[in-house]
């Protein structure tokens, strides 16, 4: 009986190791793209020019003045956010399409889907929120570098210690609000497009449970999951890099600022290099992932 219970919990506890794992290796692969994403959702707020950066420039601008290295500045918090977040998101997704399912043999609707991948990731960002908003100010330091400021934060710890101390501890879930529902839109989009597509290549016979089929259905879970969340990815970010006076009240403030200000055009700001980073992560993660559950016996997702 004893055994029977542990293996259970010694197949979730692998999943959730393989899931971290495969997580960071993405994570590290398409970080640049995402730095660059940052910056350029912040390039409005930040300069006072009107003149609009194409993502190339900013990534071209970095570089030169920061280094290769600069397209690197916050991947250590972005990795342990990854620790929590990745895991929680897809381990939850399959328990809660598991406790959805009567019977094994059918399949959830795609609602049914997106509503436990946007639950998932909303559980999961609550808890991965303090990293992620270590990431984003870690990133956006690079533009005080660039105007001969000093920057605010030296390393992930120091960071942490900085905003506890000026921000107080809920400081670190500062912009919580718009980065769960960024995560509900993105793991929509992203678990629920994947499961989907997935079952549809493989139902279709377009392709067998292999790497043709994870990559057919990691291509569209980047674009569907790019498409839904980038107006609520440039609200998180410009809401998580607010400190001392801030400019938006809330979500909606900001979303009306921007639009105002900037126009509808400015919510999806940033949307080339934010798929450019989704689609290679989708992959990335996704057949990595797949490989891994296989070779240690596990199920396909």
């Amino acid at each position: 009986m004893a055994q029977q219970q542990s293996q259970p919990r010694s197949k979730a506890l692998h999943k959730i190791g393989l899931a971290s794992v495969s997580a960071m290796v993405a994570e590290t692969s398409t970080f640049p793209i995402d730095i660059t994403k940052t910056r350029l959702q912040l390039h409005a707020i930040s300069l006072s020019t009107t003149r609009r950066l194409s993502a190339f420039q900013v990534a071209t601008d970095i570089v030169r003045n920061e280094g290769v290295t600069g397209l690197y500045r916050g991947l250590s918090p972005a990795l342990i956010r990854h620790i929590f977040y990745t895991p929680i998101r897809t381990v939850g997704y399959e328990q809660l399409r598991h406790a959805f399912l009567t019977d094994d043999s059918q399949s959830l609707s795609l609602p049914s889907k997106a509503l436990i991948g946007g639950l998932s990731g909303v559980i999961a960002q609550v808890v991965a929120s303090p990293a992620d908003l270590v990431k984003v100010r870690m990133q956006a330091d690079g533009q005080k570098v660039n105007q001969g400021l000093p920057p605010r934060y030296k390393t992930p710890l120091n960071a942490f210690h900085k905003i506890i101390k000026t921000e107080g501890f809920s400081g670190l879930w500062r912009g919580v609000i718009p980065n769960i529902q960024r995560a509900f839109l993105v793991n929509m989009g992203e678990l629920a497009c994947y499961d989907h597509a997935k079952t549809f290549i493989i139902q279709n016979k377009i392709a067998n449970d292999n790497i043709y089929a994870h990559t057919l259905a990691s291509m569209m879970s980047g674009l569907s999951a790019t498409t839904i969340s980038c107006p609520a990815d440039v609200v998180k970010t410009r809401m998580m890099n607010q400190e001392g006076k801030v400019k938006y009240r809330n979500s909606y403030d900001c979303v009306v600022k921007t639009v105002r200000f900037e126009g509808v055009r400015a919510l999806w700001k940033g949307f080339l290099p934010t798929w450019c980073r989704l689609g290679p992560w989708q992959f990335v993660f996704w057949v990595s992932y797949e490989k891994l559950r296989f070779v240690l016996g596990l199920p396909s997702f």
